[in-house]
Order: C-alpha cells, then structure tokens, then sequence
C-alpha cells in the first residue's frame, strides 16, 4: 500500500513543479492572454497530466529504495536471503515476467511491495517484520502477490489512470476558473485573482473527487493480485498470509496510521471510497468463493 501512497505523492509533487514550471516559461499565461483555448487548454493539461504521472513511474523504484531504505540483494549472504531471491526467481518465471531486483527494508510491520517502470524492470521488496513474523508458506504467498502485481501491469495501469484523471483535473479547473473570471468577476483584460484562486480551489476538489477513481482500482487490483499470489504459492498459503495480518491487526489503526497498514484498514460510508486496500475480511472471501 505505500508504494501506492509513493506513486501518488510523487505524482503530485511533480505536477506542482511541472505548472510552475510551464507559468515560469509563460506558457500557462499565454493560453489565457487572449482568451480560453480549449483544445490548447487541453494538450497543455494531457502533457501536464500524463508528464506527472509517468516520471513518478519512472522514478518509483529509485523512490522506493530511497525513502523506504531498501537493501538490494546483490549476492545473498544468508539462507533467509539465498531463499527470498529463489522464490521470486521461480514465482517470475512462472509469470513469465523478467527477473525483479529483490530487497530488504527494516520495519517491524509485516509489509510488502512492488513498483517499477515495466514487467522486466520492477523491484519486490519485503519488510524485515514479515520474514521474522510470517511462515515461509505464508511469506511465498505475499511475495507472489507482489510478483503477480508486476506480472498484470498494476504500476503501468496506474500511472495511465493517475494521467487520465490528472489531465481532466487540470483541464476542468482552468476551466471553472475562466469562467468565475470571466463571467462572475467580469474581468476583461486578461486574468484577474478570480481566476487562479477558484482555479486552486477546483484544482482541490476536483482533485478528492479524482483520487476516487483512483483509489477504486487500487482496490480492484488487490483482488486480481491475490489471485495471482493464490496460483502461485496455493490458495491456502495465501488465504493463511491474509489471516494472519487479519490477526497482527485486530482492532482497526487509528486513522492516522491506517494508510500505512498493509491491510488497508476497514471503513464505512464515504471513508470507503478512499480505501487503497479492500478489508482482509472480503479478501480472504473472495479467495475461498473462488474455488
């Protein structure tokens, strides 16, 4: 889940930096000199949008390893390290993808991931709380639902999604802004505060209401991915490894650590709709339904 919540930071950090950028160079401006221009509003916010997304893709392993202190195992030096690259050896070329960097982080949480530009150039990484606190039966599970992740396209689909719905975001906002400008202010020469300040507050909302999206099919890759993990290392390891978080997690985190739980959390009504993770509880569900 947090190389989800790395993707999407990034993504906006980098947005952020690209519109400044583009008004620095005075190309955001001169779109607005004489008038809106949508089908120029509109290039100019698919190469914003689409440009975010695909540099944070670009540069999500190398994000990765900085931020979450990732150690690449260059040559294993213990039995623990000798058997987590052979299973993701064996799990990639089973899933016919090229053979991931394996890594180590130190965490006490029992936690996985996996990121990368494509299928042959991705990284799976596993915390040192999970290999201390999981059988190697339930470890294989995790590790082949990050490998199946990389083997269904999951970073790509969503750097495509993240670019679709940064580009209409962008596009949309600049759009109401215009508008209030123009039409409720009646400024008539060029773009007053009207503009940039309803501009930034669209931008926001626009921005919650996209991250639904988003978020959704966070959720529906979950899914996909423990089936991938299910035929790799059995259903049963992988119904056991959800188990078992289900049961390092007992009680739902407090709301400010719930986004970094590897289950997900659980939540109801509109908090739903801004889970990354489905709850383990339908999870494992799903698992056992599909026999």
């Amino acid at each position: 889940m947090k190389r989800i919540l790395l993707f999407l930071a990034t993504n906006v950090a980098i947005v952020l930096v690209l519109s400044v950028t583009m008004r620095l160079l005075g190309v955001e401006p001169y779109l607005n000199a004489n008038g809106l221009n949508l089908t120029s509003l509109l290039i100019f916010a698919a190469v914003m949008g689409f440009g975010g997304s695909f540099i944070s893709l670009a540069i999500s392993k190398w994000m990765a390893k900085k931020t979450m202190g990732v150690q690449v195992i260059e040559s294993p030096n213990n039995a623990t390290e000798r058997w987590l690259l052979d299973t993701v050896h064996r799990y990639s070329k089973e899933a016919g993808i090229g053979m991931p960097e394996v890594g180590i982080f130190d965490s006490p949480e029992v936690n996985a991931f996996a990121t990368g530009m494509s299928k042959n150039s991705s990284l799976v990484a596993v915390s040192s709380g999970l290999l201390e606190q999981m059988t190697r039966e339930e470890a294989e599970a995790v590790i082949g639902h990050e490998v199946a992740h990389i083997a269904n396209g999951d970073m790509v689909t969503l750097a495509l999604i993240q670019g679709v719905v940064n580009t209409f975001v962008m596009f949309l906002s600049r759009v109401i802004g215009y508008f209030i400008d123009k039409v409720i202010f009646k400024t008539e020469s060029g773009t007053g505060p009207a503009f940039f300040i309803s501009m930034i507050v669209a931008e926001l909302v626009l921005g919650v209401l996209a991250s639904i999206i988003v978020m959704w099919f966070s959720r529906q890759r979950e899914f996909r991915a423990d089936s991938g993990g299910a035929r790799l290392a059995g259903r049963q390891n992988m119904i056991a490894a959800l188990e078992r978080l289900n049961s390092l997690h007992p009680a739902p985190l407090p709301d400010r650590m719930a986004a970094f739980g590897i289950s997900g959390g659980g939540a109801s009504g509109l908090k739903r709709l801004f889970l990354t993770h489905p709850p383990l509880s339908e999870r494992i569900q799903a698992l056992r339904e599909n026999n």
